[in-house]
């Protein structure tokens, strides 16, 4: 494969080759954020995507097949540290013009930029799965830093991770761009049909919860399960997405009674369904800055969550006393919102309004665009 200063010989006019490099690429927050950045910049770059668990791609199917993008075969991502391995992936980063690393399952990828060098590299960190929900781990945090020293930058979507990334991986101010997530809010004004979600029996007489998640031990749907049990006979519970905690997950709703849980699995295009939903929960043990809740706020929904992350910050400030620290917080937060609808008409409103304000597509495309293209010595060749 040709190196860096090969690239660097190639014609102007031809567009940028940008490698994203993923711990997995299976659609969550940061996935479906990628792809649509992808989607969007259509012919004004070509895509590059490889996953550290090559089992896990099944993201590539919500890309644009008009998209120039295609899925190289790496050196292995994932192992023991070692001189020869991060050689090899330092060869094969170096023919693209621009590294796209997401998370710290791509974190190898990142210290073998550190050590041998190449071309600008912008690392994106989104958030921590189950191993480190309860804190963060002392020797990750040090590899981090270590491995962080060369990237151009560090992009980062909530406040919370902007301390992290500054005190605590001790990053430059420079280095880290807090850029919030965002969506096409005007897609979501539109009503759904109701047959949106095509799983959904309905159950006469009661309210939709629902929850949109990749189905991983760290969203913690059991919890959220658990929180609709006592209120089953006027709540039922939609779930939208697939992992491996499904099983589990229709365990824990047949112990408590869940008789008419729904388990909708993956969709893609949440504005076609989310306004379908009464309600909107949360139950994640750990999340940053959810995409699901602000498309969720765009369709004018009332959020019950637990309090994780920016989520206290995201929704409107009325909505905060239902951002909650516990389970049984939870349940009584999702009773509070079924049992009074001028509540869920007044929050959703208001949730509504905060998200067409504060967290638009446009604003967030314009960022990565200028973060990109200056990386790229090229401000405007993804506008």
């Amino acid at each position: 494969m040709e190196d860096f200063t090969a690239r660097q010989s190639r014609q102007t006019d031809e567009p940028p080759r940008l490698l994203h490099v993923h711990g997995s690429f299976s659609l969550g927050g940061k996935e479906a954020r990628a792809v649509r950045l992808m989607n969007l910049w259509g012919e004004r770059a070509h895509h590059s995507i490889v996953s550290a668990a090559p089992h896990l791609m099944s993201a590539r199917d919500a890309i644009d097949p008009a998209t120039p993008v295609d899925f190289p075969e790496p050196p292995p991502l994932a192992g023991k540290p070692g001189i020869k391995r991060f050689r090899a992936i330092a060869r094969f980063l170096s023919g693209y013009d621009l590294i796209l690393s997401y998370n710290w399952g791509a974190m190898d990828a990142v210290m073998a930029h550190r050590i041998h060098g190449g071309p600008p590299l912008i690392h994106h960190e989104d958030g921590f799965n189950a191993d480190e929900a309860a804190g963060l781990k002392p020797q990750r945090n040090l590899y981090r830093r270590l491995a962080l020293q060369r990237a151009h930058a560090l992009v980062i979507p909530s406040i919370r991770l902007d301390a992290i990334a500054r005190m605590v991986w001790r990053q430059p101010v420079a280095k880290v761009h807090l850029i919030r997530n965002g969506i096409d809010t005007v897609r979501y004004a539109q009503p759904p049909l109701p047959n949106a979600i095509p799983a959904l029996h309905r159950t006469p007489g009661k309210l939709l919860v629902g929850t949109v998640a990749g189905l991983r031990a760290v969203k913690n749907i059991r919890r959220l399960v658990r929180a609709v049990a006592p209120h089953r006979n006027h709540l039922q519970l939609v779930v939208v997405g697939e992992g491996p905690e499904r099983d589990a997950i229709l365990a824990e709703a047949k112990a408590h009674g869940l008789d008419d849980i729904c388990m909708a699995g993956f969709m893609s295009e949440p504005w076609r369904f989310m306004g379908l939903f009464d309600i909107f929960a949360l139950s994640s043990d750990s999340e940053q800055f959810p995409i699901s809740l602000i498309e969720a706020m765009a369709a004018g929904l009332p959020i019950a969550s637990m309090d994780v992350g920016d989520v206290a910050n995201m929704v409107a400030p009325e909505n905060r006393a239902f951002v909650v620290p516990d389970e049984a917080a939870l349940a009584s937060a999702l009773e509070a919102l079924a049992s009074d609808p001028d509540i869920r008409q007044r929050l959703g409103e208001a949730n509504r309004q905060r998200a067409r304000r504060d967290f638009t597509e446009a604003a967030m495309v314009d960022a990565y665009a200028s973060l990109y293209g200056q990386a790229l010595s090229s401000p405007h060749i993804l506008r």
